[in-house]
């Protein structure tokens, strides 16, 4: 096994179970999402410099991953396969919350004629793990896995809302917002308070904020003991519906299934 660099060993030393740390599958996970919709195809210094390894470590890691086959290598460039999907496929059949409410998804879609889909939220970002789209007009943003900025989508504050106040508190210290869009709202005042806005509607309503030509209304979802573990949402470009005909007609729409969905998450 490679000496890990001075800061590496300094941040393993810091966490709370640093025996039982392993650096290599941390390191082979690091390496799988170096990979994106901009990083297809990589040699192994473009993802050694991606997540700034040794490029031994990582021709180790990306020699493992491509004898597993969940790498592909074509002369010296390197992909992801389709066997990547095993890894999302035992997520989204082990989670109850994207079994539940993937159905859940396809009919309401089916009945507004919109996007409709469930995000979680992971670390500073919403996560959709259940989406349907109409077949017409063109579907709004992208599927399962799709990541979207927690501070500026509508999925994303609807989940933060469910935050406690400290919690809150200590996510705004660290964020640092970027604007996605020309309509990001940045201040850290005013993005709490847009949060603070969806505990007292029980909706967020997001206008062009985390992608240009979306305009998107979400509910927290939660379970039966009142904590949230996900947000619902209907997303629609905003030719096709006003902020205000969608505040009217989707949010109680949103709510109502909401509330229906309660007992059954757990």
């Amino acid at each position: 096994m490679s000496r890990l660099r001075p800061a590496d060993a300094e941040r393993r030393a810091q966490r709370p179970d640093s025996a039982n740390f392993s650096e290599a599958l941390a390191r082979g996970l690091s390496v799988i999402t170096a990979f994106d919709d901009e990083q297809r195809r990589m040699t192994l210094s473009d993802v050694a410099r991606i997540v700034d390894l040794p490029r031994a470590t990582v021709r180790r890691a990306l020699t493992t991953l491509v004898e597993l086959g969940y790498v592909d290598v074509e002369g010296r460039l390197f992909r992801l396969t389709p066997r990547i999907l095993k890894l999302a496929a035992a997520y989204l059949s082990s989670n109850t919350v994207s079994s539940i409410l993937q159905p859940v998804c396809e009919r309401l879609c089916q009945q507004v004629g919109a996007s409709c889909s469930v995000a979680v939220l992971d670390g500073d970002e919403a996560v959709m793990i259940a989406r349907a789209v109409p077949a017409r007009p063109p579907s709004v943003g992208l599927g399962i896995g799709y990541r979207l900025p927690a501070f500026c989508s509508a999925l994303g504050r609807a989940l933060l809302s469910g935050m406690a106040d400290g919690e809150l508190d200590s996510y705004l210290s660290r964020l640092q917002p970027r604007r996605a869009t020309r309509q990001t709202v940045i201040a850290k005042p005013d993005i709490r308070r847009l949060i603070l806005d969806v505990r007292k509607k029980g909706y967020a309503l997001v206008d062009q904020e985390a992608e240009v030509g979306i305009r998107s209304i979400a509910v927290p979802l939660r379970r039966f003991d009142g904590k949230p573990v996900a947000a619902l949402n209907i997303g629609v470009q905003p030719e096709q519906m006003s902020a205000r005909t969608m505040v009217a007609e989707y949010a109680p729409l949103l709510l109502q299934e909401a509330a229906a969905l309660r007992k059954q998450l757990i």
